[in-house]
């Protein structure tokens, strides 16, 4: 979760402009140096890895509140994805969905750059129901009811 959940997070709400790197576990801290690069969500304690876990918080956590990025849909989601990400799945009912199409996605593209992508979508709409549509359920029947012809 927090791969894609926190590049999102800088972009929509820090940095548009922010690049970001996967390289594997073994050259992170190398490849951090060589591009003068910040650290984050690394699975490992690294040199320098303000940006990761801190307790029962995943580091979509942290940025939010490193960033003061408390509005109330931010934490709402945060606690979406911390559920996610820590395997707590009770914290959020949503969680479960969003684990699986996080799932789908790593299944979908090998690539984490065109993952990123695709993700961003993803969180996007999150953020949005998160932010406008929390207390909304689906309710049935809609009064615009998609139809197959000949069926």
């Amino acid at each position: 979760m927090d791969r894609i959940a926190c590049p999102w997070l800088i972009r929509r709400f820090v940095d548009p402009a922010a690049q970001f790197l996967f390289v594997p576990t073994a050259e992170v801290e190398a490849v951090g140096e060589k591009y003068d690069a910040t650290l984050f969500d690394v699975p490992f304690d690294a040199a320098g890895t303000f940006w990761s876990h801190r307790g029962e918080k995943c580091s979509f956590d942290t940025m939010i509140e490193e960033f003061e990025l408390t509005t109330e849909p931010l934490l709402r989601l945060a606690t979406v994805i911390r559920a996610a990400d820590t395997d707590r799945l009770d914290l959020a009912p949503e969680a479960a969905g969003l684990l699986a199409a996080s799932l789908g996605l790593s299944r979908l593209y090998r690539n984490d750059l065109e993952q990123l992508d695709a993700g961003i979508a993803l969180y996007d709409a999150l953020y949005r129901w998160a932010r406008d549509a929390g207390g909304e359920a689906h309710r049935h029947p809609r009064v615009d009811t998609p139809i197959t012809e000949g069926k």
